[in-house]
């Protein structure tokens, strides 16, 4: 009898008897299904991959945008003004600013404030820095400065 009666092949099997059962030899006509030895273990363990250095090390120069004082983005959101602040999000609070260049035209920037009891942590925020440096899209911003 299979175990699955759409699988069955048709034909009707002969009754067993208690006898057959305790019999060794009754399962000569039944399907078996084989589990293949285990595969054993390698005797020395593969070599474990170099780890990358981390991405979040802004001293390397690996993000390619310009650096701002503290002075800067505080005079670019007057001072952090709460009339400023446009959301808070996991990292913190997000300003709208206007960064002042020497002699050239000024532009209108969002300032990431991080703060440092916030959802998301130091490494984190670094990594964000670093992708927004990498990646270019019309549903991304552009980081300009870190």
């Amino acid at each position: 009898m299979s175990c699955f009666p759409c699988f069955s092949s048709g034909k009707k099997e002969p009754k067993r008897t208690d006898s057959d059962k305790e019999s060794p030899t009754s399962f000569a006509n039944e399907n078996v299904l084989t589990v293949p030895p285990q595969i054993p273990k390698p005797t020395s363990p593969p070599a474990p991959a170099p780890a990358a250095p981390p991405p979040t090390d802004v001293g390397n120069g690996n993000i390619a945008a310009q650096t701002f004082t503290f002075r800067e983005l505080a005079t670019a959101t007057k001072n952090f003004r709460p009339e400023s602040l446009l959301g808070e999000g996991g990292f913190g609070r997000v300003y709208k600013g206007f960064l002042e260049n020497n002699g050239e035209p000024g532009q209108f920037v969002a300032v990431k404030q991080l703060d440092r009891n916030g959802l998301q942590g130091n490494r984190e925020f670094l990594v964000e820095v670093l992708m927004l440096s990498l990646l270019h899209h019309e549903n991304l911003v552009n980081l300009i400065g870190y």
